[in-house]
């Protein structure tokens, strides 16, 4: 554990220039000696999961790292506050469009089931097939719906040995019905989306201290809707009427409608978070920023590491810079990580 500690302690106090380097170690040392653990100070906690978004391999939008809002939320010991923060979470990082990175750090006594603290649930026919084992367990403590595409899941929490199941109150989660100027037929689908991605299924390790309840969030990459969400056959797998919107010819390959229908859609959603003044970034740009941040960590003397699978965009890779070469995909501290721990649900 000091081992682990003194790495972190260096590279921030390197990092940031702080002095009295050797005295917080001594801290450190002194607390593992009598608790086996230590505790972070909050400037701690907000480098450490700034420099955790540093490191994330799987992300393209990175150049952003140094702006992350950290809500340091160990002292919450409720459920009620615990619904309050997340709510709060929601509302400040939406930020009435102007979508700010964030990321709330509980102490470990919660433990959230969902996937994503936004998240639609899942049925046989209807809704997002990710989503299914998710819905049959909250349904179990009693959360029913009516089966639709787009219910959104509650938030959903173990605290004190007893799972809590909350609605979100309506003015807290903004939703963006997707739509193309030139084709009415797709707004008839009746598809939408959320505005703000929330990651709730990672643990952040800064300095040998795991972190298990650590929702998180930057903003949507259109592609991450438009191709992976909706048209993946294993998710919506609407990409077949969504063709048939555009007036496609989806009985012959040779007329290209996927690939048609797939840069229409794309096109439309990205169009129609702007149109409700949310952010978004479409796949090129998105390349673009991630080359000024391999830029920018060359000129700090770090190596960049990432999973070319996540950096090359599903849409029209071959177009962007990084299509064309990969990374290595090693796993520095601090960081984000999927955890290990046994089903959610237990």
């Amino acid at each position: 554990m000091f081992e682990e500690a003194k790495k972190f302690i260096e590279l921030m106090y390197e990092e940031c220039g702080l002095t009295k380097k050797n005295a917080r170690l001594s801290e450190i040392e002194a607390e593992i000696l009598e608790t086996g653990m230590y505790t972070h100070t909050t400037e701690e906690l907000e480098y450490g999961a700034r420099v955790a978004w540093r490191n994330s391999n799987h992300c393209i939008g990175r150049l952003f790292w140094e702006t992350l809002s950290v809500r340091d939320l160990r002292e919450i010991d409720t459920p009620e506050q615990f619904i309050e923060e997340i709510e709060t979470h929601i509302v400040e990082a939406t930020n009435a469009g102007k979508i700010r990175p964030m990321i709330s750090i509980f102490r470990n006594d919660f433990k959230l089931a969902n996937e994503q603290i936004l998240r639609y649930a899942g049925y046989d026919n209807k809704g997002d097939p990710r989503s299914r084992e998710t819905t049959e367990f909250i349904e179990s403590l009693g959360w029913k719906k009516s089966e639709a595409d787009f219910n959104l899941l509650p938030l959903t929490f173990k605290y004190g040995g007893k799972w809590h199941v909350h609605d979100y109150r309506p003015d807290v989660v903004t939703e963006i019905d997707i739509e193309h100027e030139d084709y009415p037929k797709l707004k008839a689908l009746g598809l939408k989306w959320y505005a703000v991605p929330m990651i709730s299924n990672m643990t952040l390790e800064i300095g040998g201290i795991e972190y298990h309840t650590v929702p998180f969030n930057g903003w949507y990459m259109e592609t991450e809707i438009g191709v992976r969400n909706f048209t993946d056959t294993y998710r919506y797998n609407k990409l077949k009427p969504i063709a048939e919107a555009f007036n496609l010819d989806t009985k012959r390959t040779d007329s290209y409608w996927r690939d048609r229908a797939l840069v229409e859609f794309n096109y439309a959603v990205y169009h129609s978070y702007k149109k409700n003044g949310v952010s978004m970034v479409d796949h090129i740009t998105a390349s673009k920023q991630f080359k000024l941040f391999e830029e920018k960590e060359k000129k700090a003397g770090r190596k960049v590491t990432g999973k070319w699978s996540w950096l090359a965009p599903p849409l029209s890779p071959s177009l962007v810079h990084n299509y064309h070469y990969g990374f290595d995909d090693i796993e520095n501290s601090p960081k984000f990580k999927y955890s290990n721990k046994k089903c959610p649900f237990s």
